[in-house]
């Protein structure tokens, strides 16, 4: 058996999150950024794993025996081990024939990207497992961390998609995404990490009606075409405005950017990871004068 390695993308949604949950069309976009996941098959029977961050530190390392992901019981209690045990046991029921032999293997995964940016640790490692695994990503997503699988979508795509539940299952589309006035769009870090999964809870307590849906679906294909930065512009504040309703939040620019010249739009789960921002020069200065240093023109960041 020879080494294999994997490659999974980093994700962006642009527009429909949250609603995405309930039908919505959104707009994603799959980052320069990914994760990739190395198999390398040794002789004892258990998996060795080290996970490098984007700077080649080790961030994770642990060595399990294969016995481990056969068991039903499990007392770790080390968060990312429970995860991973998680993951691997799920992909075992979903093809019992994985991991079945008694040899083992040296796993080694590497990010491209800070962990704390939110583009995806966990669809980029789902997607890579799937691979390896042989099985349906999207299924493994569903029965570990839950979500829309729009992240799923972007770790097997290579241009921007739209993304669609359509009674349950994911309607993809590669769509031509490439803005005459990309060069006025900047991606910003708030500085924390924003739990997707805690702001899926909360909004799943205010279920959007149909409308609205069908209105955030239409401004996901409006964004897709606009011709100008003016047309993208007040796209994005009107689904600011919608989704502020539905999940009763301030959105962001009212809330620590007020004073901002262009336009500011929340991506993902709303209070963290990046915003989407409009504007006529570099921002690099206003947004490092309140203390937001990563700042990623549009270019730099979208495969």
């Amino acid at each position: 058996m020879s080494i294999k390695t994997f490659y999974s993308n980093g994700k962006l949604l642009i527009s429909g999150e949250y609603v995405v949950l309930d039908g919505a069309v959104s707009l994603a976009i799959p980052t320069k950024f990914g994760q990739s996941l190395t198999v390398e098959p040794i002789t004892p029977s258990k998996l060795i794993w080290t996970s490098y961050d984007e700077t080649g530190q080790i961030w994770y390392e642990n060595e399990f025996s294969l016995k481990d992901f056969s068991s039903e019981i499990s007392i770790e209690t080390n968060e990312i081990t429970k995860r991973l045990i998680q993951i691997i046991k799920t992909a075992r029921t979903l093809n019992p024939a994985f991991l079945s032999s008694t040899s083992g293997f040296k796993i080694t995964t590497h990010l491209d990207f800070k962990k704390e940016w939110g583009l995806g640790t966990s669809s980029t490692l789902i997607n890579n497992m799937a691979q390896w695994a042989n099985i349906d990503a999207y299924k493994l997503l569903e029965m570990t961390f839950g979500g829309s699988g729009y992240d799923i979508a972007c770790a097997q795509h290579n241009k921007p998609i739209s993304y669609q539940l359509h009674n349950g299952k994911p309607l993809v589309k590669e769509v031509y995404f490439n803005p005459s006035f990309k060069q006025q769009l900047y991606f910003v870090y708030l500085n924390k990490k924003q739990n997707s999964r805690e702001g899926i809870a909360q909004y799943k307590l205010k279920k959007p009606n149909e409308l609205l849906i069908n209105d955030i679906s239409k401004i996901s294909d409006k964004l897709i075409h606009s011709k100008s930065l003016l047309e993208f512009e007040s796209l994005m504040t009107l689904h600011e405005d919608y989704i502020s309703q539905i999940i009763q939040q301030k959105p962001i620019k009212q809330l620590l950017f007020n004073d901002f010249k262009g336009c500011i739009k929340s991506l993902g789960a709303w209070g963290g990871d990046f915003i989407l921002v409009t504007s006529l020069e570099n921002p690099s200065v206003y947004f490092k004068n309140k203390g937001f240093n990563t700042i990623i023109p549009f270019s730099d960041m979208i495969l």
